[in-house]
């Protein structure tokens, strides 16, 4: 092991996230290159380094630092070097020249004693030296807390947003109420306040703790899809969490109420908990559905005799459910059109386009995704958007509460007289909401999506609460039209949602069932399909075949399946750069998928030449895309999505990607794929339904392929059951309606 001691002449890189830092050393044999983690480091600084030397490919000789101790400045230059740095805004080398020339060895003790007299040099005021003294006090209490917070596993990026929130006071918040931090600070969670709070010592049954974690079982309910939990399953999943047996919630609750956190409402199933925020996403969702869903002036008569017009222009003929959609859409401020597969949604969304074309309104289109936006666009030949580019999203509406992070909204609306939403049960509460605030009384919104298929990934059962309010104008399209009704995929996805059974003869074009009742052997027939039979079957690439399945975990699960696919897919070869990430390994090649939503991940599009033509920020939960590049040297991965976007994470980042040859089922939602592959076991049945296999069928466009145990298929379209969701926006809608009438 090396030791060396000199000052940071220059940080070449650093990755905020993980303190990992690239830095050129001067020291008395000249400039060293040093890498290592940092809690916190600045240019100008006295160091003392052990490490070992290592030959890099590129970079050549380099110091790989293992233990580092920041040091005083020791001599008249190194105090002038460190104060001229940079290290204290405004004060250059010529000034820290003059300091050291006028107090020499004892300047640090008049910057931290007497700062006031740095007023005796030419150039500084009074207040310039208490700025000065006061930024060379604040580098030495950052220092102190990074190391100090380091100990509770804390990151280098957390730790600075931790101390700039409280300044020195984070110690008394640490040691009295580390549950604060949760409630204050982004990226703090329960569990990591938690952890800390067991280090410091503070008792497990301990009102802060409880009341934290009350807070906590909530919040996590709603990325279960829940708006609230009744009282009863709250207390005892609390109690699970927290390990203690919760006496006298009612208290904790009041409490929580007190502070505004949550809300407490009697429902028709007993005492509701809402997290506050969620309470009022969806009373103001269902207030601002109901100013939107005014009565238009149509003259019925004319706008058949317009509509007849345009079926015959379009040669576009439509049956009498199209029709009275068109009819709805044009007569009401909100209206709801949904049908299953093959139902001629698309036909009846282009008879609207053209209809109020014809009427010179202005139309604006959009979905969930990317890829739901892109299919839009094809279908209809106009343009359409994903919703957070429509809404232009610049911040974090999950954050800083719902619609803030969207140029468009209340003070900016939307300039458009009809807004067409497709894939609407993908869409989740908070984005409900922030559509909404951008659109004013007035425009049309017309809701289009399929209320059989799985409910949103965020919270809330939008479209499926707005239909049972009954409030709003809805017309279902039942009926199969022929082309459709020649593809078996529609067909059977029907029959499923119907509740029939399935006939597997295999003798369809695009609907085989290969029965397998072993997990290995259903994995090596999945890859025989996809590097195989069905590229060259359907016309698509092995990276178009998507792997859907039921479950994250288990012998046919995402986790599973992704690991064997990846190595047949896109085998290890020493041209490919690899990352490995806590259990996952990345490889450049790999199909990866965004898993939460980022939207301050900044994407480019360029030339081949690398000239930039497009940027903007955001990459949002379910994006696929391909990883490009990665990059050791400067801890980064490059995955380009749709549209040539590319984002480059810091490797910091990765929790945030997974490998993408299999998902869920739910992931799919508003994908459609050339084909897809179903792997089908036993699982619980909670989550193999009839809604789970009806939205896996749909997902494809030219070929469905069902590998697995043929009882478990048919057991599934006779399980109605659904995972029930606490959600309450249908009676806030009705609740708007008594009071105005």
């Amino acid at each position: 092991m090396e030791e060396v001691k000199g000052y940071v002449e220059h940080i070449i890189f650093r990755n905020e996230d993980n303190g990992y830092t690239v830095f050129n050393l001067n020291n008395e044999d000249g400039e060293l290159t040093c890498v290592g983690t940092f809690h916190y480091i600045s240019e100008g600084e006295l160091l003392k380094l052990t490490g070992e030397y290592v030959t890099h490919s590129l970079y050549g000789v380099q110091l790989h630092v293992q233990t580092s101790e920041v040091c005083e400045p020791e001599d008249l230059v190194s105090i002038e070097r460190y104060l001229g740095s940079g290290v204290v805004k405004g004060l250059g080398a010529a000034l820290a020249g003059r300091i050291v020339r006028r107090f020499k060895e004892d300047t640090f003790r008049i910057i931290e004693e007497e700062p006031e007299r740095l007023a005796e040099v030419k150039g500084i005021s009074e207040r310039k030296a208490r700025e000065i003294a006061e930024q060379i006090e604040e580098k030495k209490d950052m220092r102190r807390a990074m190391i100090y917070l380091q100990k509770y596993g804390i990151s280098t990026t957390l730790a600075a947003k931790i101390y700039d929130y409280y300044g020195n006071r984070m110690y008394q918040v640490m040691e009295e109420n580390p549950y604060q931090m949760a409630d204050d600070i982004s990226g703090v969670g329960f569990k990591t306040a938690d952890e800390i709070a067991r280090k410091i010592g503070i008792h497990a049954d301990s009102d802060y703790r409880i009341r934290s974690g009350i807070f906590y079982t909530l919040l996590q309910s709603v990325g279960e899809g829940h708006i609230y939990l009744l009282e009863g399953p709250l207390l005892q999943k609390a109690g699970e969490l927290l390990g203690v047996e919760i006496q006298h919630i009612e208290k904790y609750l009041m409490d929580l109420a007190m502070e505004r956190k949550v809300v407490l409402k009697e429902g028709g199933d007993g005492k509701r908990v809402y997290a506050s925020n969620y309470y009022y996403l969806e009373l103001n969702t269902a207030k601002m559905l109901h100013d939107l869903n005014l009565a238009a002036k149509a003259d019925r008569e004319d706008v058949a005799k317009r509509l007849a017009s345009i079926e015959k222009q379009m040669d576009m003929p439509l049956d009498e459910r199209q029709r009275q959609a068109v009819a709805e859409a044009v007569g009401r401020g909100v209206m709801i059109l949904t049908g299953g597969p093959g139902t001629g949604k698309t036909t009846t969304i282009n008879a609207m386009i053209q209809y109020f074309d014809s009427q010179d309104m202005d139309i604006r289109l959009a979905a969930p995704t990317g890829r739901a936006a892109k299919r839009m666009t094809e279908a209809t030949g106009w343009e359409a958007q994903t919703i957070h580019r429509l809404l232009e999203v610049s911040g974090n509406p999950e954050e800083e509460g719902a619609g803030t992070g969207f140029q468009r909204n209340m003070e900016n609306p939307l300039e458009a007289d009809v807004i067409i939403i497709d894939e609407m049960s993908m869409v989740d509460l908070p984005l409900m909401h922030a559509l909404l605030c951008a659109v004013c009384p007035g425009t049309r919104l017309i809701l289009v999506g399929d209320v059989n298929q799985l409910p949103s990934v965020g919270p809330g059962s939008v479209l499926k609460d707005m239909i049972a309010s009954k409030a709003f104008a809805v017309v279902e399209l039942t009926r199969i039209f022929r082309q459709a009704g020649e593809s078996d995929i529609v067909v059977n996805a029907h029959k499923i949602n119907r509740g029939e059974q399935v006939v597997l003869d295999n003798k369809s074009r695009d609907f085989f069932f290969l029965k397998r009742q072993d997990a290995n052997t259903i994995i090596s027939v999945t890859l025989t399909l996809i590097q195989k039979k069905l590229p060259k079957y359907v016309g698509a690439s092995t990276y178009d075949i998507q792997v859907l399945t039921p479950m994250r975990k288990g012998l046919l699960g995402v986790e599973r399946l992704n690991k064997i696919l990846q190595e047949y897919l896109n085998p290890p070869d020493p041209s490919k750069a690899e990352k490995e990430y806590g259990e996952k390994k990345f490889r450049v090649g790999d199909k990866v998928m965004q898993i939460k939503n980022n939207y301050q991940l900044e994407w480019e599009i360029s030339t081949r030449y690398g000239m930039t033509i497009d940027k903007g920020v955001g990459v949002f939960n379910g994006d696929m895309g391909i990883v490009k590049a990665i990059n050791s040297y400067e801890e980064t991965l490059a995955v380009e999505y749709d549209e040539h976007r590319v984002v480059t994470y810091p490797f910091q980042m990765l929790d945030e990607l997974e490998l993408a040859y299999a998902i869920t089922i739910h992931k799919s939602q508003g994908s459609e794929y050339p084909a897809a592959v179903i792997p089908l076991l036993s699982g619980p049945r909670q989550l193999y339904n009839r809604n789970l296999l009806y939205t896996a069928v749909t997902r494809a466009r030219k070929c469905v392929t069902i590998v697995g145990s043929e009882t478990v298929f048919q057991s599934m379209i006779q399980n109605d059951s659904e995972q029930d969701r606490n959600t309450s926006l249908d009676e806030r809608i009705r609740e708007f309606c008594q009071d105005i009438c």
